[in-house]
């Protein structure tokens, strides 16, 4: 009778909930086997399976099937750890590049404000020179030879556009009429002036 009931809960049950689930057989057969021992006035308290030994051909296919779900969440391990070093390393790369840009564009932005404070104070210098020139008493032709000379310098820099004002014919008319007047600006050396030949007297010899 307990080998039968034994078999007819087994058989109902799937083999992982067997070697899962002995307190439930245990219980199910004690509630069988009274019920059934009843006519004969024994009373059946409890059951206890000891052991349950699948047979070798089971063994080693649950054996199989331990190893492989082993290996698969192995390789999913696996996967997973690689798939989070890509993920860190593009982060990483991301953030060197983002730094690189934003420190060229720094980069370029100071040397723009430097060059531009330099040409300011450039600028300053000289309208200040122009200032204390005319400050100090010097006349038109001085203050215009100044401003073609700026207007010289200007036009050798490297600026593709120059914004020549509208007297600056007259400007340069001007200097030039200065040059000559003052002597600025003529480096050329005068020619010898031809000496007249002295005649010998030949009764004094």
């Amino acid at each position: 009778l307990t080998a039968t009931t034994l078999r007819n809960i087994v058989g109902e049950l799937e083999l992982d909930d067997t070697l899962t689930s002995r307190d439930t057989i245990n219980n199910r057969m004690t509630e069988i086997l009274d019920s059934a021992t009843d006519q004969w006035g024994i009373k059946v308290n409890r059951v206890e399976l000891k052991n349950i030994i699948p047979p070798a051909e089971i063994q080693n296919a649950m054996e199989k099937q331990m190893k492989a779900e082993r290996d698969r969440r192995e390789t999913l391990l696996e996967a997973e750890g690689h798939k989070v070093a890509v993920i860190t390393r593009a982060e990483g790369d991301k953030q060197a590049l983002i730094l690189a840009a934003e420190g060229e564009r720094d980069a370029r932005i100071a040397r723009a404000e430097g060059e531009a404070k330099a040409i300011y104070l450039a600028k300053k210098a000289e309208a200040d020179g122009l200032a204390a020139l005319k400050a100090a008493g010097a006349d038109d032709a001085v203050l215009e030879l100044k401003k073609f000379e700026a207007l010289v310098a200007l036009s050798r820099g490297t600026a593709s556009k120059i914004i020549i004002p509208t007297d600056a014919v007259e400007l340069t008319k001007r200097n030039v009429l200065f040059s000559e007047t003052s002597g600025v600006g003529d480096t050329t050396p005068e020619a010898p002036k031809p000496q007249k030949a002295v005649k010998k007297d030949v009764c004094c010899d």
